[in-house]
């Protein structure tokens, strides 16, 4: 599927508009994720920890949403971010720590190897999703194995956004705050493509 198509099954996905209702939505849960992210890691002394144990279970949850909107084009459940505590905390913490750590340590030798390696994970949380009975381990085995020759289909995906971020940072910044959930979209559609 080209770029274009993603793009197109993406907006499909969030109704084409970005003032409509699962756009906006999106563009809630987005926040939702940015704020508890960032209110945690400000904590002083503890929000590195706190940051940490929140983050990958989250953004399970985050990509589920998007992944099931990418499928059946519903709108989205607000509580449902917070699933990943519930269904696969360990699990989608840990997808969370090891990609992190497996990422910080291959560009401790140069930046790109870092890259590479951040776009072999990308995908864990996905199959998370679609295989709860993976463990964190196999999820990211599977992501490597997946993105195996669409790495650089993905980077060139998102560097085809640039000049949307760019766009919406000439509204003082909030522009790009609709960009982010068309973005996540498309990433959804991505995998959904990939994985066939």
């Amino acid at each position: 599927m080209t770029r274009q198509e993603l793009k197109a099954r993406a907006k499909g996905s969030l109704g084409n508009n970005i003032f409509g209702h699962n756009w906006l939505v999106a563009l809630v849960v987005i926040l939702i994720f940015g704020a508890v992210t960032g209110v945690l890691s400000a904590i002083p002394g503890i929000g590195a920890v706190a940051s940490l144990l929140v983050t990958g279970p989250i953004t399970y949850g985050v990509l589920r949403l998007f992944l099931k909107q990418a499928r059946d084009g519903e709108e989205m459940n607000i509580a449902d971010m917070f699933c990943g505590f519930q269904d696969c905390f360990a699990d989608s913490f840990l997808i969370g720590l090891l990609t992190a750590l497996f990422s910080a340590l291959w560009a401790l030798l140069f930046v790109i190897p870092g890259i590479v390696k951040y776009y072999s994970y990308s995908m864990a949380y996905y199959i998370k999703a679609d295989h709860p009975e993976l463990t964190a381990k196999q999820c990211i085995n599977a992501s490597m194995q997946l993105m195996n020759g669409h790495k650089m289909d993905l980077f060139i995906l998102d560097l085809s956004f640039i000049g949307w971020y760019i766009v919406g940072s000439l509204c003082f910044g909030i522009g790009t705050l609709w960009v982010a959930p068309y973005h996540q979209a498309t990433h959804a559609q991505f995998y959904e493509s990939i994985k066939n």
